[in-house]
Parts: C-alpha cells; structure tokens; sequence
C-alpha cells in the first residue's frame, strides 16, 4: 500500500492549482536576484482602476483580472515604479530597481541562535555559529550539548568518544553530511564527528525524519548538514586557544585572503593535544585516551555573481592518534603482550571536494549543480591482542538540476549520483574486505500554493552491486491552520549497508566472542537494513507579555522491515543476525523556547523514546537509552556597552534509568543491575567580550559529578573472560573545567 501513498500525492499537484481566473506574478530586488528573496508588501495595481493588490512574504501577489487590463503598476517605498504591458496570464517574475540616494535605515533585531521556520516544508531547523558558542564546541561531536533534539553519550569507557542520536536511533541511521556531500559513514562512523573541528561550523541544518532523495537512500531517522566557514564571508584572522582540565589543549586559527575580484581561499589549521594521564575512579585504567590531533583544511571560493557561477574547492589532510589501557601500558614494550592492557587507534585522512553551481541570472528559479569528493580513511587500531584494521576509499558525485513547471509554484529537482566505496577491512588475521558502488537517478517535486500548503514528494531509483535495484519515495506535508502555526508530515523509506565492526568498534575492547549467524547476506553474509520512517510536527509560534516564544510537539516512528541486530545479552559474546520479528523505535518531544526577558532566553524539552527489537532471548528495550530526559537551557547576555558584553549560559539534564545489557551469567562481583538510576547533569560557560577583536570564556561540564562506577567490568583481569568496557551510561570524568579565548580580526 505505501508505493500507492507516494501516487497520490504525486497526483495532487495539478489539483493545486489555480484557476485562470486571476493574474499572479513574484515581484524581486534587482540587486538581490541570486538569493531567489521576493519584496514583501509591494503595491500592485491595474492602470487607471481601483484594483490592487499586496505581495505576501515571498514576493508573491494575486490580483483580480479582466481581458480589458493591461498595464499593470508596481509600486515599492525605496524602488523605482514601473509600468508592465500584460499580453497573456502567464505568472510574471518581475525585477524593482531601488533608488539611488535614499536616506538609511538601520532595523537592529537578535537573530536567534536556533530557527525553525514555518514555511519549510520539511521539519529542518538552523543552528547557527552563536549557538555553538554557549558550549565547549571543541568538535561537531560535542556541538550538541544545547540542542535538545540530538541526545550526546559516550560509546565506552575507554576512548572517550560521544556518540550522538537522533529520534532515539545513533548515528549511523542518520545522513552525515557535510555542505550535502555525505562525510561521516563506512570507516568513519565512530570517530567522524571529532574530526570536524567547532570552529570550522558556520550552521548546522538537523532534518528530522525522512530527508530529501536528493542526498541518497541511506538517512533514516534524519539528516545533519554542516555549513563549513566560508572565504569570502570569515574573518581574515581568527584564533581560539582551550584548556581543560582533562590536560586537552586546543588551538584553532584560521587564514582567510582575497586573491582576486573573483577568488577568495582559507586555510584552518586545528590541533589538539592531551598528554596527562588521569584514573579518576582508580581502575588503573586511563579515563580519557592520550591523543593528539593535526587537521589542516584549504577551501577556494569562486564567485561570479553577475553570470551567476559559485563554485568551492576543499582539500584536506587529518593525523590522529590516541592511546588508552592501564596506566602502565606502554606501546613500545607491552604491545602484543598480556603484561598490561592497551590500545592504540592511528586514523589518516585525507578527502577532497568540489562544488559547482550554476543559476540562470534571468531566471533565479533554474539552477543546476554539480558536486564530487574522494576520501580515504585508513585506520590501524589494536585494542588488547585484537587488530582492526580499515581503509576506506570512498567516491561520490551528483548532479542536480532545479527549475520550475509553470510558475514557481511548482518546483523540481532531478539528477543522477554515483558512489563508489572500497572497504579493505581486516580483524586480525580475517578478511572482511569488499567493494561497494551505486549509480541512482531521483526525481523530486515541490508545490507551494504560497499561503498554507506545500509538499515535497520525491522518488529515487537506484541499482547497487551489493543491495540490488530499489526504490525510494520520501514525501513531506505542511499545512499552516492559521498564523504563526504550522503542521508538518513525513514519511520516507530507507535502506543501507551495516558496517558492523567500524560502527561497534568498543566490542574489540573487551573478551566477547564475535558471533555473526549468517543468512546469505552479500555484506558479512547479512542482508542490508530497510526501514520505513513516518512523523508528524507541530510548531506554534507566539507573543505572551510582549515576549516571543514557541511551542514545538514532534512525534516520530520508525519500523524496521529488516535491521541487522546487535545483540549484548549475553555478557561472552556479541552476535550480529537479520531481523526475525519486530523492530521499531517511538520517538515523542515537546518542546518550549520563551524569551522570559530582554536577552534571557529560555528553552526546555521533554523526550520519552520507546525502542524495543525483538532478539533471540525476547522482545526488549533497547539497552543503555533512557525512555525519558528533560532538558533546559538559559541563556543571558548583556547589552553591548562600548563593545564588551557578558555571555551566561547554563544547560541542564535529566536522563531516566537505562536498561542494561543482562549480566546475569557473569561471576557475582561482575554483575550489574536491571536497570541504570536516573541521574542529572549541569553544563555552564561564562564570556567576557572585550571587544569584537577579543574574547575570553570559562566553563564547566557535568558540574554535578556524577561519575559511572565501574564503567569496566573486569578491570582487574583484563585478559580474563569477563573483560567489557562496552557497558557505558553516564560519565566516567567527572567534574571538569575549562577556558578558552578567540581573537579576530576582521
């Protein structure tokens, strides 16, 4: 039945549309033609008549017509007038031309750090740069700490790496991508997001839901697209220098010149450094990795807004390295050896990129596109006397073209992409190598009635070596009851490729045996998982005392027809196999943002996920996710006074008992409990602004302490058969402190 859902909606489109009983036109800024931005409350009407008209928020009018009208007046404050001859009831797309000496305006509005919008079609939301500021953004891994919608953890207790989720699902469910070129999947599943450095971000877009089939088959709970700095928009210089008190220092600076009219270039340099061994919780094992981190990237720009051209160049070259196990473990002496426990992680990257874009000047509704990226990803890992080994050289294009069917209104986009991904993948001694390639053509339609409707109904049909020839529909609703109020659905299909060991790498620290019952599967003899995703969103915008706020309710399901199941049951082993029952994950937010005063911004959140598959031993919740969290943030600045300003940010959570993995087989003192007891956590950061040259920052993360005990079972007996530091469901660290400064120079 769904495959007929995708028909009728598709079907609607002509439904839509407007009878020829008025004349319709978009009116523009001539100086502003690239953005596609309409004029909001200009002044139509027909020549010597009283019928009129006033554009909407999009540029777009409706005006009543008779055969008898013909010229057709424009008027804006600030633009010249213009007198149009209308020959036939084609919607016209018309360009003001502003006034030369007009006397300047200056409007000053706070842009919100985190924008919902209640005209997108999909249920995307903005994070900004500002936004990233309130927390210790060292990487896009912990760039979520104050986003309610991402829920952030740590994988183990060993690397000290978070792992982020999304509608109650992590990450390898979600799209990664970085400016809509997929960056974090295959090898770099685990450790990607910390190889993006805070500083890079200018946004964040978070999808929730189906995303567009445009980006490909594989997002299935969402989509996260980071918007990279640009050339020609960064400062010429900036400089942000951290230090914890986790002994992790940080510096990032960035290089950015005007080659010519027409070329702008950057260069970022990131480094990180932890050298101080800490065992807070005297397991004599090391509570974060030694690491150290070298991340160089150069990004060209080229902009040639006249004929319409954009196109951006990246290349980029990444060395990391980290180190964890006992406190006495040295690489030189005790790899290989059952003296001490250790393990080091040796990650090389390198990638490059290119994005060319094309928008007819006359026309700003066509476009087209065209993007490509190779990386290779090569890891050399041992955890204890088990290696893994990765290198993944991945190959990705697309192209895309964007035009309208008619009038604006009704919008497509359409093209075909490639990837081609190479895996050579070995633990120890066993070789899981293969390659993957997929070549997809996609189709995606958008109407807009420009009031209180639009859809986006997408289809994509790909042929993949691996995974066969399929089809993916995705479609998204929005409906506008009435003013500053907005409904959004979606459903969409997904399909992808498990990597079961880059995505569970923590399994190798520990002495479970590895059990993958095979089903005929081409990727470790298991079949490719396919899940169906439906949602549905609701945003109130409101004004309550002459303050702003919003009120958002999301409510998200996600079915699996097939998932490859990763089973911790039993505390010996680890079994990857297909599905055989029922797998689905229930995902509800509320969501309040109010502005309690003037620059005191409040935002609260309330999450209960209900996550159960169906495993050899039963149908269970998911183990180590909470079914409830509440989280708030408060967020105060100053007024600017001779350009220094102070910055207070406080971000709180509470996260509900989790269910753990049974342990019921294990020796007495290796045992845990059912379930995992609720805890809180309190983040905050004060900014002293000095200038907009100069900054200064303090803060502080997980200010409760709480601290896991015993996060490694076994610590005492690391070779010995109920060793596991894969059972992780609150801080290891405890309390920690930090500062921080950023310089620029404009």
């Amino acid at each position: 039945m769904k495959k007929y859902i995708l028909s009728l909606f598709l079907s609607l489109g002509p439904i839509f549309l407007y009878s020829q009983t008025t004349f319709k036109g978009m009116i523009m800024d001539k100086n502003n033609p690239k953005d596609k931005l309409g004029i909001e409350g200009a002044s139509v009407h027909w020549l010597a008549t009283n019928v009129s008209s006033i554009t909407n928020e999009k540029g777009w009018f409706e005006i009543a017509y008779k055969p008898e009208y013909k010229k057709l007046v424009v008027n804006y404050v600030g633009f010249k007038s213009d007198t149009l001859t209308i020959t036939n009831l084609s919607p016209i797309h018309h360009y003001l031309t502003p006034q030369g000496d007009l006397d300047e305006i200056t409007i000053n509005s706070k842009k919100k750090t985190i924008q919902k919008s209640l005209f997108t079609t999909t249920n995307v939301f903005t994070v900004s740069s500002a936004e990233l500021l309130k927390a210790a953004c060292c990487n896009l891994a912990e760039s979520f700490e104050t986003n309610p919608s991402i829920d952030v953890s740590f994988s183990d207790a060993l690397t000290g790496t978070r792992q982020i989720s999304m509608l109650g699902l992590t990450s390898p469910y979600l799209l990664i991508t970085q400016e809509n070129i997929p960056s974090v999947r295959g090898a770099s599943q685990v450790f990607g997001l910390t190889f993006t450095p805070g500083s890079w971000v200018e946004s964040i877009q978070i999808t929730k839901g189906a995303g567009s089939v445009t980006n490909g088959f594989e997002s299935i709970s969402g989509q996260i697209n980071t918007e990279l700095v640009k050339p020609a928009t960064d400062n010429a210089f900036f400089l942000n220098m951290f230090a914890s008190q986790m002994g992790r220092f940080e510096v990032n600076t960035h290089f950015n010149k005007k080659v010519s009219d027409k070329w702008d270039t950057g260069l970022y340099i990131h480094g990180n450094y932890t050298g101080e061994k800490f065992d807070m919780n005297e397991d004599n094992f090391l509570d974060m990795p030694l690491s150290k981190q070298i991340n160089v990237l150069n990004r060209w720009q080229f902009t040639d807004a006249e004929k319409g051209w954009v196109s951006f160049i990246n290349v980029r070259f990444m060395n990391d390295e980290k180190q964890t196990g006992e406190l006495e473990f040295n690489p030189e002496i005790h790899r290989g050896t059952t003296d001490f426990w250790g393990s080091e992680i040796d990650t090389k990257r390198f990638e490059t990129s290119a994005k060319l874009g094309y928008v007819f000047p006359e026309m700003p509704f066509q476009s087209f596109g065209f993007q490509i990226a190779y990386s290779n990803h090569q890891q050399d890992s041992y955890f204890g006397l088990n290696a893994y080994d990765i290198q993944h050289q991945s190959v990705y294009s697309n192209l895309l073209f964007n035009s309208i069917i008619g009038d604006t209104r009704n919008k497509f986009k359409t093209g075909i992409s490639f990837t081609a991904d190479t895996f050579d993948e070995f633990i120890n001694l066993t070789d899981f190598s293969r390659k993957e390639n997929s070549l997809g053509a996609f189709f995606e339609y958008t109407f807009d009635n420009l009031d209180n409707f639009s859809l986006v109904a997408g289809l994509r049909v790909d042929s993949h070596n691996l995974l066969g020839n399929f089809i993916t529909p995705r479609l998204h609703l929005r409906y506008n009851p009435w003013e500053n109020g907005v409904i959004k659905a979606s459903f969409g299909r997904g399909k992808r490729s498990a990597n079961i060991f880059a995505e569970n790498q923590q399994l190798f620290a520990s002495s479970r045996q590895i059990n993958i019952e095979n089903n005929n599967g081409n990727i470790y003899g298991l079949n490719p998982e396919i899940a169906w995703n439906y949602g549905i969103s609701y945003l109130q915008k409101f004004t309550l005392f002459n303050q702003k706020g919003d009120v958002t309710f999301d409510y998200y399901r996600t079915d699996f027809s097939n998932q490859v199941v990763v089973d911790w049951e039993n505390p010996q082993a680890i079994s990857f196999y297909d599905l055989d029952g029922k797998s689905i994950a229930n995902s509800f937010q509320l969501e309040a943002t109010y502005n309690l005063a003037k620059n005191l911004d409040f935002r609260a959140a309330y999450k209960y996920f209900d996550i159960a598959t169906t495993y050899k031993s039963g149908n269970l919740q998911k183990p180590i996710q909470p079914q409830n969290r509440f989280f708030a943030n408060l967020g105060y600045e100053t007024e600017l006074e001779n350009e220094k300003q102070w910055r207070f940010d406080m971000t709180f959570n509470i996260i509900g008992k989790q269910r753990l993995p049974d342990t019921s087989s294990n020796p007495v003192q290796y045992q845990l409990d059912e379930f995992a007891a609720p805890y809180q956590l309190l983040n905050s950061q004060i900014t002293r602004v000095f200038s907009d040259k100069f900054e200064v920052y303090i803060g502080g993360e997980n200010l409760t302490n709480v601290q896991q005990k015993n996060p490694i079972l076994g610590s005492d007996n690391p070779f010995g058969s109920n060793f596991d530091t894969t059972i992780v469901y609150a801080p290891i660290f405890g309390r920690a402190l930090y500062a921080g400064l950023r310089f620029k120079i404009k």
